[in-house]
C-alpha cells in the first residue's frame, strides 16, 4: 500500500499568500444597489403593495400539493439551509483549514458573519413580526405586527451566508467563481423549497437572499477587527506557554561549586540552613557535613588536631603492650615481687 498521501498530508503548509476582498469601487456599488432592493422589498411589504397580493397568490396555489412527488426530497433538502447543521459542516472544514495553515482567519470570519446575521436578521424579525401562511388570518393581509418571526427568511438568508462564506474564503480566482455559483444555486434552492412547503411567502425569501448577500459584501469592513483578534489570540496563546514550560535545571560541572548547608546563627541559636557555595576538586566524594560544625576554609593556613588527616601506623596494628619488651631492645629494670 503506499503511504506517499499519507507523507503529504503530514506537511504543513504556510498562509496562502492572498490578500482578504476589499471594499473596492465595484463591491461599493454592489453593496449599494442590495440595499436598495432591500429597502424596496421592506417597504413594499409594509405598504401592502402588488407583492403581498403575489405572496397570497403563490400560497393560495399550493405548490406542495400540485407537485406532491418531489415533497419528501425537499424535507431533506431544506436542512442545507437550517443554522445548526450547515454552520457544523462548514465550521468543521473551516477548522481543518485554519489547523493546516496556521491561521485563525477562516473561523473568525466565519464567526462575525453568523453573528452579523444573527444581529441584523433577527432584529428585522423581531420588529416586524410578520406572520407565515400557515398562520394568517386575512387574506390579503401583510400579517405584519402579530408577533410573528418569519421576515425575512432565516432559512434562505442562512444559506446565502453559510455557502457563500466559502466562496468569500476561497484562495483562487477559480475557486472563488466555482463556489459562488454553487452557494447561489444552494441558496435560491433553499429559499423556493420554503416557498414550496408553505412556510415562507415570496417576499419572505427574497428579502432573505438580499439580507445574506449584504452581509458577504460587508464582511471587507471588518477584516481589521478580525485581524486584530487573530493577533491578540496568537499573543495570548504564547503568555500560556511561557508561563507552561518549566525552568530547566543547569548541571553543574566537574570541579565547579557545588551547594552546601550551613547553619545561620541568630543570637546563638540554629534557626535555618541556607545553601551557600563552596568549591569541591574534581573527582572528590563528598558526603554530608556535620549541623554543628561549620565548613572549613578552602585554603587554610593552620589546622587544629582534630582537623588533620588520620595517619595509619606502619607495622602492626596492635597497641604497645606496657609489660612487654621490644626485641633487640634493653630490658628495663623491674622490681621483684618477695624479693
Amino acid at each position: 500500500m503506499r503511504t506517499d498521501i499519507f507523507a503529504r498530508l503530514d506537511r504543513e503548509p504556510e498562509p496562502p499568500k492572498i490578500e482578504p476582498p476589499r471594499m473596492s469601487r465595484h463591491r461599493i456599488a454592489l453593496f449599494g444597489g442590495t440595499l436598495a432592493f432591500y429597502l424596496a422589498i421592506v417597504v413594499a411589504v409594509l405598504v401592502s403593495s402588488w407583492l403581498v397580493t403575489l405572496d397570497w397568490k403563490v400560497m393560495l396555489f399550493r405548490p406542495y400539493q400540485q407537485w406532491p412527488q418531489i415533497h419528501a426530497f425537499l424535507d431533506y433538502y431544506i436542512v442545507l439551509g437550517q443554522r445548526g447543521p450547515t454552520a457544523t459542516m462548514v465550521a468543521c472544514w473551516l477548522g481543518w483549514r485554519s489547523w493546516r495553515q496556521h491561521t485563525l482567519r477562516p473561523l473568525l470570519t466565519l464567526g462575525a458573519a453568523l453573528l452579523l446575521l444573527n444581529a441584523t436578521v433577527g432584529a428585522v424579525k423581531i420588529g416586524l413580526g410578520r406572520l407565515g401562511p400557515h398562520y394568517a388570518t386575512q387574506i390579503g393581509s401583510a400579517e405584519l405586527f402579530a408577533g410573528g418571526d418569519i421576515f425575512p427568511s432565516g432559512h434562505t438568508a442562512n444559506a446565502v451566508v453559510t455557502w457563500g462564506i466559502l466562496a468569500y474564503l476561497a484562495t483562487t480566482p477559480r475557486a472563488r467563481r466555482y463556489l459562488s455559483a454553487v452557494s447561489a444555486i444552494v441558496s435560491l434552492g433553499v429559499g423556493l423549497t420554503t416557498v414550496y412547503l408553505g412556510t415562507h411567502w415570496l417576499s419572505d425569501v427574497l428579502l432573505g437572499w438580499a439580507a445574506g448577500l449584504l452581509i458577504l459584501l460587508a464582511l471587507p469592513w471588518f477584516e481589521p477587527l478580525i485581524t486584530r483578534a487573530e493577533a491578540w489570540i496568537f499573543a495570548q496563546r504564547e503568555i500560556l506557554r511561557g508561563h507552561a514550560r518549566p525552568v530547566p535545571s543547569l548541571p553543574v560541572a566537574a570541579g565547579g561549586p557545588r551547594t552546601a548547608l550551613l547553619p545561620q546563627l541568630d543570637g546563638g541559636d540554629a534557626v535555618a540552613e541556607s545553601p551557600v557555595l563552596e568549591p569541591v576538586a574534581a573527582g572528590t566524594v563528598t558526603g554530608p557535613r556535620s549541623r554543628t560544625h561549620p565548613a572549613a576554609p578552602s585554603h587554610p593556613t593552620h589546622l587544629v588536631r582534630s582537623e588533620r588527616t588520620p595517619v595509619t601506623p606502619a607495622g602492626s596494628r596492635r597497641p604497645p603492650h606496657a609489660d612487654r619488651t621490644p626485641r633487640g631492645g634493653t630490658t628495663s629494670a623491674r622490681p621483684v615481687s618477695g624479693g
